[in-house]
């Protein structure tokens, strides 16, 4: 659609438009003339439409008043006036993405889908919003999302609750959470940088219901707003209806929500912070020293981009030079980077994990030695090489973990608009990278080392490190602290905290009546599509190998994915597998040095992942079958390169290297202990599923706590067990990679076929070919009800057990009751009434029926409201309307827009767990055509697997010691 510059468009004038030849899109800038409100739109024929609407809002506090105002405005508004309308279009929207996401210093609200109606729906919604919230009728939205003293009775104890408090306190468990905290406060101590936009749990009740209603009049304005439409649409239409229905409201005013930029310092600043560890854990080891620069401005694009580059080639590859520095001088076991360009004066961070703070001064002196040694000698052009490589095929693919295009785009248009920038500036990539190019023959990297890290003053050296017992010391302050306060009440102040208290209880148990439920627009299942989508998939045969062709458009780049079956490993040697997928690609090889290794894989692919993984019989309980997968993707004119690559990898790999082992091993540990903090639900859900599923016993000992146990053991004990560690690779190593068990996939466009299959080959050759026997796997189950204790200040409730043990069968109900659970059940008892940040259902083909909460503050509590789960579904009542809703809900989950990579995977998938296109037709059929009946007929099916009493929770040791009764047995994580 061709439009006129400096023209108006339904109240919106044109003030640029160009062709994005990196995107395939047209860009354009409008401002919306009467309300001043900015907007920037991306067309293209993609059908993943998105919108969102951000605001400049810097924080001027830690009370988390940004982030708690982000949770509230969806709770309810003028044209929605339902107390959860984000929660209703989850429930019943095809969106492919819908949340809202607090930045240090701007608030984003973005949508997407694939249908058009649905995205006007979704659009109106978040508008009304953000610009009528309820937060002014409802001084309880604050309290349930931000703060408020809960008191049920005066004899109780005085307690603060919200859900942001508590996701708050969840993120401040994690000592890599606290340490990026402290980094920004540091290097920005005049700006609103300095501040958690996100909330400190400790200065979160400061917050005061004047000051959020304030913020909110101040800075949700169209003034101050930030509009971006992307994809294949109508935009006058969408201009019309944001003019006619919001923006004509309002007039143009002048905001003050400019960000200062910090002075440069003149000296490094130094800051020493503790975080909390549990009272069994040693303090030795666990500190975290880092040195972090502030790089120029954020709205300079080549900069930007140079140090997403550099940050790889110094800290991100096997091969990078400052990382093997940190770590041969043994100052401790991970060594990590970060490169924030998301706000105005991005910063750049070198970290060191596991080491002590009588080496800050070695920290230091290694990492300007190295970086002096680099600018001053060169840095080896073939690193160079890789890191722009890998950079840029990123750049090509966009690929984005199935998240929609349009949202990552309008994230990183963000990056210079809300700076007073154009939004094209992040978007244009290709004249800057040709720009880096240079240094393939220049000294343009070591210039901007020497310039941005070497002579950088605007420095600090932050250093986290771990005591104990500070968790228990924490808690027992606020105790004094509130029991204080409580004591300096009036009676009438104390009843009217009970009062306030039993107020918001009686509103979050109040339903919304029908009328204000129907304001939220729905679809009816005619817009529904009733076919599942068939994935392409062509069975070939390739040197004898069955080989799975999927012809899809995927922009010259090919998808090779192997699967090893890996039941040839023997019982005994199963975490190995999880061992081999962490070294393979970074030990070096017969013919290559880990170094050369590295750079040979950047230059020439997209990257190769190794996977231990197990997929499970369609519709059974006890068959599962284990796969070593190897998933790598290059350009199709490096397919050779590839081929020779992955021979040589998964054939002639070294695993004799006892340094280099050593140092996997440990960085391996660094992460885990990383993941249990930061994704404790999924630890928790895997371990009790563990418990009575031979799959999940599987994975758990690939990848759960099993795993971290083993691992910890091989590095706490590396001397003595290095021979046998050296012999278990190599024998595990032997006895996967085999032509016999190979099953092959390869997904690119009809005409690259004949490539992939004339250097095939190269790989295949190298192969041993040996008779091979299979092992079947005798797991033991029971029981074991562990409480899982780390220095978090929340829990992860996990509660399962499967139903095909109790003679249930799987149906396409299940997946409806998923999101009934979910969204109504779970949502309203552990959220909005609990106080946790999340709750989640799970129902599976095979059987395995999991619940669980996140960063939740209770724990007992939550294993209550699970095992009253099926007396709700007994009760369960809905009419047509809202069973529309929940099935339309279902769908949208159901139909996530797949990438080419991932509809190949899926396709892999099925294949090998032999899923069917008629068995997921009759899933989707049944979803279709679930009636409250079909609900309700599933109340014993939840109530019988709750009552089975197989639970996990990992979380604080304070509460699961004052809940000891309850557990078979508990387990310090990280002692």
């Amino acid at each position: 659609m061709k439009l006129e510059l400096n023209k108006t468009y339904n109240g919106f004038k044109l003030l640029e438009e160009k062709n994005i030849e990196e995107l395939n899109s047209i860009g354009r800038i409008f401002e919306h003339e009467k309300s001043g409100a900015k907007l920037f739109h991306l067309e293209n024929d993609d059908d993943n439409k998105v919108f969102s609407i951000s605001f400049r809002t810097p924080p001027k506090d830690s009370t988390g008043l940004t982030h708690i105002l982000e949770h509230s405005v969806l709770c309810g508004s003028r044209k929605f006036p339902s107390k959860e309308p984000f929660v209703e279009l989850i429930k019943g929207s095809l969106n492919t993405f819908l949340n809202a996401m607090t930045f240090p210093d701007k608030t984003m609200y973005p949508v997407a889908s694939r249908n058009l109606k649905d995205f006007h729906n979704l659009m109106d919604v978040y508008l009304d919003a953000v610009f009528y919230p309820n937060i002014y009728k409802y001084p309880e939205i604050m309290m349930q999302e931000g703060w408020h003293y809960e008191l049920e009775n005066k004899d109780d104890e005085l307690t603060y609750k919200g859900v942001v408090y508590n996701e708050m306190k969840g993120a401040f468990s994690s000592p890599e959470s606290i340490l990026m905290r402290k980094i920004q406060e540091s290097l920005f101590p005049d700006t609103p940088y300095s501040f958690e936009s996100g909330g400190d749990p400790d200065v979160i009740p400061e917050l005061t219901y004047e000051q959020f209603i304030n913020f909110h009049k101040k800075y949700y304005h169209p003034s101050n707003s930030y509009i971006f439409l992307y994809g294949d649409m109508d935009i006058l239409e969408e201009l019309k209806f944001i003019n006619e229905e919001y923006l004509n409201n309002f007039n143009k005013l002048e905001i003050n929500s400019e960000i200062a930029e910090q002075k440069p310092f003149i000296e490094e600043k130094k800051v020493i912070y503790n975080y909390p560890i549990s009272c069994n854990e040693k303090e030795e080891d666990k500190t975290f020293l880092s040195l972090n620069f502030v790089i120029g401005k954020g709205t300079d694009k080549e900069l930007s981009l140079a140090f997403d580059i550099i940050e790889h080639l110094l800290l991100e590859t096997p091969a990078a030079p400052l990382k093997k520095a940190l770590i041969n001088a043994n100052l401790g076991k991970d060594v990590f980077g970060s490169y924030d360009n998301s706000i105005l004066q991005p910063t750049f961070s070198i970290v060191v994990k596991n080491s002590n703070e009588n080496k800050i001064e070695d920290f230091k002196k290694v990492i300007f030695d190295t970086l002096t040694d680099l600018v001053n000698n060169g840095i080896d052009k073939k690193l160079i090489e890789s890191s722009i490589n890998i950079k840029e095929f990123q750049l090509r693919e966009a690929e984005y973990n199935g998240y929609p295009k349009g949202l990552m785009y309008g994230i990183r248009c963000m990056d210079s608009w809300l700076y007073g920038e154009s939004p094209f500036v992040h978007l244009e990539y290709q004249e800057a990278l040709n720009s880096i190019k240079k240094a393939l023959t220049t000294d343009y990297f070591e210039k901007l080392i020497s310039k941005y890290l070497i002579n950088n003053l605007h420095r600090s050296l932050v250093v986290i490190k771990p005591k104990k017992g500070l968790a228990e010391e924490k808690n027992e302050e606020l105790r004094k602290k509130l029991a204080n306060y409580k004591a300096s009440l009036t009676e009438n102040e104390i009843s009217k905290i009970i009062e306030n208290t039993h107020k918001l209880k009686e509103r979050q148990e109040t339903p919304d009546p029908q009328e204000i439920l129907e304001t939220i627009p729905l679809l009816s299942l005619k817009d529904i599509e009733v076919k599942t989508e068939k994935l392409p998939l062509l069975e070939k045969d390739l040197l004898g190998i069955k080989t799975l062709f999927h012809p899809l458009f995927t922009s010259g780049i090919g998808y090779v994915n192997l699967y090893f079956d890996s039941s040839t490993v023997p019982q005994n040697l199963l975490p190995y597998i999880s061992l081999l997928s962490s070294i393979l690609g970074k030990i070096g090889t017969e013919k290559y040095s880990y170094e050369e290794l590295s750079n040979i894989i950047n230059i020439n692919t997209g990257g190769i992942r190794f996977s231990g993984e197990a997929f499970s019989e369609c519709g059974s309980n006890t068959i599962f079958y284990p796969k070593f997968s190897v998933r790598a993707k290059a350009l199709i004119t490096k397919l050779p390169n590839l081929m020779e690559i992955l021979g040589e990898i998964l054939t002639h790999s070294k695993f004799d290297d006892e340094k280099r082992l050593k140092e996997i091993i440990q960085e391996m540990k660094s992460r885990l202990e990383m993941r249990m903090l930061q994704r404790g639900h999924t630890v928790a859900a895997k371990r009790v599923c563990s418990y009575f599923s031979p799959i999940a016993k599987y994975e758990e000992t690939l990848m759960g706590l099993s795993f971290y146990k083993f691992i910890v053991d091989l590095e706490s004990n590396f001397k003595d067990k290095v021979k046998e560690i050296i012999e278990n690779l190599n024998k595990v190593s032997t006895l996967i990679f085999n032509k016999n068990n190979l099953l092959v996939s390869f997904t690119a466009e009809d005409k690259y076929y004949k490539i992939f299959e004339e250097n095939f080959p190269a790989l295949f050759e190298n192969l041993n070919d040996e008779n091979l026997s299979y092992n079947d796997y005798k797991f033991e189950f029971g029981a074991l009800n562990e409480g899982l204790m780390t220095s978090s200040k929340v829990q992860y409730v996990a509660k399962a057990y499967n139903f095909k043990e109790l003679g249930y069968s799987y149906n396409g109900h299940l997946q409806v009751l998923k999101t009934i659970i979910g969204y109504d059940y779970l949502w309203n008892k552990i959220r909005v009434q609990g106080g946790a940040y999340g709750a989640f259902a799970n129902f599976q083909w095979g059987g395995n029926t999991v619940f669980s909460s996140y960063r939740d503050p209770n724990l007992k509590e939550t294993l209550d409201v699970y095992s009253k789960a099926g007396d709700f579904i007994k009760n369960f009542d809905a009419d047509n309307r809202e069973m529309t809703k929940y099935i339309i809900g279902t769908i949208s989950e159901l139909d996530s827009p797949l990438t080419p990579a991932m509809k190949a995977i899926v396709s892999d998938e099925y294949y090998i767990r032999h899923v069917s296109y008629e068995s997921l037709q009759k899933e989707r059929t049944e979803i279709l055509n679930t009636t409250k009946e079909d609900i309700k007929n599933l109340a014993n099916l939840i109530t019988d697997v709750m009552n089975q009493n197989y639970f996990c929770v990992l979380g604080s040791e304070e509460k699961i010691k004052d809940n000891k009764d309850i557990f078979g047995s508990i387990i310090n994580v990280f002692e």
